[in-house]
Order: C-alpha cells, then sequence, then structure tokens
C-alpha cells in the first residue's frame, strides 16, 4: 500500500460481522460557538466541508446496504460529501428539538436559571417557550427524542440481520441517545458520550449482545 503523508486520513477496515455505523455531520458555526442547533437549519463551515470529505475518506472501505440521513441541510451536505449523495431522509435522524433552547449556549440557559444547566439532566423545557428560539414550540423531552431513535435502530436491525453494514448520518446528541438505546440503558447515560463534528462511531454485536466497537473517531 503506497505510504499516505500523516495529514491524510486513512480509511476503517470493516470487520466480518455487520455494524451500524453513525457519522455527526461536519462543523457549523453554531457548533463551533457551542449553541444548540437543534432543528434551526444552518449549513457546514469550509472547515465542516473538509470534515465531512475526511469522514468519506475513512468509511471508503465499507460497503453500506444501507445509508440514512436527517433531513437537516448539514447532515444531507456532509452525506454527499462522505460520498452518499443519494442517502435515503429519515425525518427520525433529525437532532433533538431543544424549542426555547434552540440557538443558546448552556452557559447561557445556566445563567437565566440561577443555576448548571444539564441537558440530559433538564431537558430543553426548563425554560417557556420563546419566538426567539425554536419557533415557540416547547421542544422534545429526552424520552420523545429516545422513542425516535428506537424507530430507527428497529429499521436498522432489518438491515443488520441481513448481513449488511447501515451507516447513520445525523447530530450529536442526537446520536448520543441512540447510542444508549442501542446498549438499552437510561438515554440520560448518552451525556457521557462526547462526539465531536464528522466523528464516526461503529456500534456491533459481540456474545449476543449489542455493543461499542469504536466512539468518537476522528479522521483515520
Amino acid at each position: 500500500m503506497p505510504h499516505q503523508p500523516p495529514n491524510q486520513p486513512q480509511p476503517l477496515t470493516p470487520p466480518r460481522d455487520p455494524q451500524l455505523v453513525l457519522l455527526r455531520h461536519g462543523e457549523t458555526e453554531w457548533s463551533r460557538s457551542g449553541q444548540h442547533t437543534g432543528r434551526t437549519d444552518i449549513p457546514l463551515t469550509e472547515a465542516g466541508e473538509e470534515q465531512a470529505r475526511s469522514a468519506g475518506t475513512t468509511l471508503a472501505r465499507y460497503e453500506f446496504a444501507a445509508v440514512r440521513t436527517s433531513p437537516l441541510t448539514r447532515a444531507r451536505r456532509t452525506a454527499e460529501l462522505a460520498g452518499h449523495p443519494d442517502a435515503v431522509v429519515d425525518e427520525d435522524l433529525a437532532e433533538w428539538d431543544y424549542g426555547p433552547v434552540d440557538g443558546r449556549t448552556s452557559r447561557d440557559v445556566s445563567e437565566e436559571l440561577g443555576r448548571e444547566f444539564q441537558i440530559f439532566e433538564d431537558g430543553v423545557r426548563v425554560l417557556p417557550p420563546s419566538p426567539e428560539h425554536g419557533d415557540g414550540r416547547p421542544g422534545e423531552t429526552l424520552e420523545q427524542v429516545a422513542a425516535r431513535v428506537a424507530r430507527v435502530v428497529a429499521r436498522a436491525e432489518e438491515t443488520l440481520g441481513a448481513g449488511g453494514d447501515v451507516l447513520l448520518v445525523a447530530h450529536g446528541h442526537l446520536l448520543r441517545v441512540l447510542a444508549t438505546v442501542w446498549l438499552g440503558v437510561d438515554p440520560r447515560l448518552g451525556a457521557r458520550f462526547e462526539l465531536g463534528t464528522a466523528a464516526v462511531c461503529l456500534l456491533g454485536y459481540g456474545h449476543d449482545l449489542r455493543t461499542i466497537e469504536g466512539w468518537n473517531l476522528a479522521a483515520q
């Protein structure tokens, strides 16, 4: 294999058994500033587009039987740049509807509450609906997000059970909740799973259990 410069991503080698592969979208202005980005539909930055291309190189050896993406622009563009322009849009992969927290940083919310804000513990309905944030929607509960991703997992397992790999292109908090659903644990544990922009995660099976085989993998 020819030597590649150290700044070039190295492709992962797919295992023999099928995997559910997760890809978070690339950087946006709000992900860079730490603002919660739920249903607000903003584009990737130039750096985010480059991250998406690198993720595509990382996953280049996979032959996915199914590729699904969030309907939001930042995810669909990431899927396209990663080499999957025909990814099927799945509404259940949209990011957590943050409602009154949308567009705010955790620090902003903490200052308004007068205490530290932890989204996986507090949810987003700690603030009243606001037309300036989330178009006045109350936002989703964590349990509602978990129910959505459970449907995604059920659909993915149909393909995994037939021996095919599945790629899901979506969002940070949504994918962290999905990991907890995959493992069958409390969705609040998603707070413990850090996930960077355009990072790859690998979910699979071991000893008849759902497992995490790789998490928060930057371009390899």
